[in-house]
């Protein structure tokens, strides 16, 4: 029997899958008005309803419809159903650049035709407020007529996302594209970290493998502070000049977008390219307000169901844990720890942090329960239990906090650090009652520094 198409919103004839992550699949689908192609990301209500992948979501939204460039994925449309959120975007047909890579390192006009049309879109996109930070050749798209694109702004940043200090400060990126400034932990100028990315970018297409790579991270990380990368003896001189410009690991002194762009090497056959008309063609009912996406409570009809009894209600709020991503990891995990690189003084802290495949609700409930048998006050916050004794101890009352971060959805690491009261006195509840009290939930225990 011939298998019935899916309309999607009586707007789209969804096709074949093209791609899945965690949280999202992406399919080609066919407008069913003009019969263009397009490509359409499912993202599943449910596995993002944690805050900091709903204001990620959010951030995506809100930064593809302010980019509009012919080197840039374009946004078409959102659409939200009872548990899906629809982005309808441009399809690109030639697969990843990184696929070109795979096989082999480019001549050198075609990395440079590819490095112009890169560094032109990231330009438009700087003045435009956004910094991409995850700029990598699996992020770059090329269309039929081996155009490049620009896609994947889920870690972008807008300019208001800065601090006091003029700097963004959250630690996100693929490590071997990586700024070192971000690496430090103590902020950073998203243009001037976008430039060092597309320096690897360009590295990568001209000699066919990283100017960083280690299979040890810490090994990895102390290579790209210390800028050690040496180029293959087919790069060209200009070449070579100019990536110890972008390749630069003092910020202040590496080069701009602007001197970039009147570099002679890149210069040759450059030609800059214009912004797409800045008509915003997306459905602006929908996108208003972005946070209808992520609300249980909207009532529109999904294509996997339908409710018979109206708008759900809503529920005590969900844990928030913090987020592990490859650089938390490396930092906690023992022989990894790149802190010496940064820090000339550190404190030593009583702190201990045990890995479980339990969620973290289950976490939490588990805390409670020994709160409630040992008579402590908890204080629960997001991601953060803090318990509290009542008991004067040498030191005052003894005091722990306890803090989840997520890793993946089914796997969590909690560290557990004493806040207040007498060292002595918390390892001897720590053994004898926190420790074997934790046991139904705990994987592993990793080091104990008291």
């Amino acid at each position: 029997m011939e298998k019935k198409a899916t309309i999607l919103m009586q707007r789209y004839e969804l096709g074949q899958m093209l791609g899945h992550g965690n949280f999202a699949k992406v399919y080609h689908a066919r407008n069913l008005r003009s019969g263009e192609s397009v490509a359409i990301k499912v993202i599943d209500k449910e596995k993002v309803l944690r805050p900091r992948l709903m204001d990620q979501i959010k951030r995506e939204i809100s930064v593809m419809r302010l980019v509009k460039h012919p080197n840039v994925v374009q946004l078409h449309e959102v659409m939200a159903s009872r548990t899906k959120i629809y982005f309808a975007m441009e399809y690109v047909r030639g697969g990843e650049l990184f696929d070109k890579i795979a096989k082999g390192k480019l001549k050198e006009d075609a990395a440079r035709g590819y490095f112009q049309q890169l560094i032109g879109a990231v330009d438009y996109c700087h003045s435009r407020g956004v910094y991409h930070r995850d700029i990598k050749p699996e992020n770059l798209l090329l269309d039929e007529n081996g155009s490049l694109k620009v896609s994947d702004f889920g870690l972008s940043a807008l300019w208001d996302s800065k601090r006091h200090d003029g700097l963004l400060h959250t630690t996100c990126g693929t490590p071997a594209y990586v700024a070192p400034e971000v690496i430090n932990k103590r902020g950073y100028d998203g243009a001037k970290a976008d430039i060092w990315s597309c320096g690897v970018v360009l590295f990568v297409l001209m000699a066919g493998f990283l100017p960083f790579n280690d299979l040890n991270q810490t090994e990895l990380c102390r290579k790209i502070t210390r800028g050690q990368f040496r180029c293959p003896q087919w790069f060209p001189q200009e070449v070579r000049k100019l990536l110890s410009r972008i390749l630069d690991t003092n910020p202040s002194t590496r080069i701009t977008i602007a001197e970039l762009m009147e570099n002679s090497w890149f210069k040759k056959g450059f030609k800059r390219v214009e912004a797409l008309p800045n008509k915003d063609d997306i459905d602006n009912s929908l996108v208003n307000d972005t946070n209808i996406f992520f609300s249980g409570l909207d009532c529109e009809e999904s294509l996997e169901m339908k409710s018979n009894s109206g708008c759900e209600t809503t529920m005590s709020p969900p844990v928030k844990p913090a987020f592990f991503n490859a650089f938390d990891i490396i930092s906690l995990s023992p022989g990894l720890d790149l802190s010496s690189l940064f820090e000339k003084d550190r404190k030593q802290r009583s702190s201990s942090r045990f890995t479980t495949t339990k969620p973290a609700s289950a976490i939490v409930s588990k805390f409670e329960e020994i709160a409630e048998t040992e008579r402590l006050k908890l204080i629960r916050k997001d991601g953060t239990v803090k318990l509290q004794g009542s008991r004067k101890g040498r030191k005052g009352p003894l005091a722990l906090e306890a803090e989840i971060f997520e890793v993946t959805p089914a796997f969590h690491v909690v560290e557990l650090k004493k806040t207040s009261g007498d060292t002595l006195e918390y390892r001897e509840f720590f053994d004898h009652d926190l420790k074997p009290s934790l046991k139904d939930i705990v994987w592993t225990w990793q080091g104990c520094d008291f």
